[in-house]
């Protein structure tokens, strides 16, 4: 039985004795797809062993998803709480400088209000919202390239379109949650995009590849 598969390099296909993806190189068009793994499975005689062998191995596969999973729903929670708490503290220095702006306009000439707006203070405060606002940008250009290689495949329900179903995809499991703050993110860029000012889409949205 013959493949499709390209040769002489390096991918992941899906083994047809155990049918999880595993890594492959192949040197022919009629080399079985049977990984390393279930070569010893190949024979009628053998089917007591072999599926013995797949439960240990899809058991593994399970726990290895699961603990991906818990990663990366841990690395995107402390992204947006992080996120979150760089806007509270940057929305009350804001409010702070706004105070005292407007005191300085209550009661000095706007000298002294040009002198307050270039002190110190509001130059760390606006390098900080601008350093905040583009490490928050590359968090979510991240996660956003994750939703697009794991997301369910519209034209194989239940699977997603990395290949292997819905429910055993550890990355589309782990963006769920924030799927909807990294649309919303995306759509807030676009905008920005049209405007023609700074945005933290990533190179290869398809967005910016049209405009090229």
């Amino acid at each position: 039985m013959t493949h499709s598969y390209d040769l002489h390099v390096d991918l992941l296909a899906q083994c047809f004795c155990c049918q999880s993806r595993q890594p492959f190189n192949f040197t022919s068009a009629s080399d079985q797809v049977v990984c390393s793994f279930c070569i010893r499975h190949v024979g009628a005689e053998k089917a007591e062993r072999r599926d013995a062998d797949h439960v240990r191995l899809w058991v593994e596969l399970f726990r290895n998803e699961q603990s991906m999973h818990r990663s990366y729903v841990a690395a995107t929670q402390h992204t947006l709480a992080a996120r979150d708490e760089s806007i509270v503290d940057l929305t009350e220095r804001v409010r702070e400088l706004a105070a005292l702006v407007a005191e300085q306009f209550d009661s000095t000439p706007s000298a002294g209000v040009r002198a307050v707006l270039q002190n110190d203070l509001v130059k760390r405060a606006e390098r900080r919202t601008e350093l905040a606002s583009r490490q928050i940008d590359w968090a979510m250009a991240v996660v956003w390239r994750l939703g697009v290689m794991h997301h369910d495949d519209p034209q194989k329900p239940l699977y997603c379109v990395c290949g292997r179903r819905s429910l055993s995809c550890a990355e589309s499991l782990a963006i769920d949650p924030v799927r909807t703050a990294v649309s919303d993110w995306e759509k807030k860029n676009m905008l920005l995009l049209q405007a023609g000012t700074r945005h933290g889409l990533p190179a290869d949205h398809p967005a910016l590849i049209s405009t090229r």
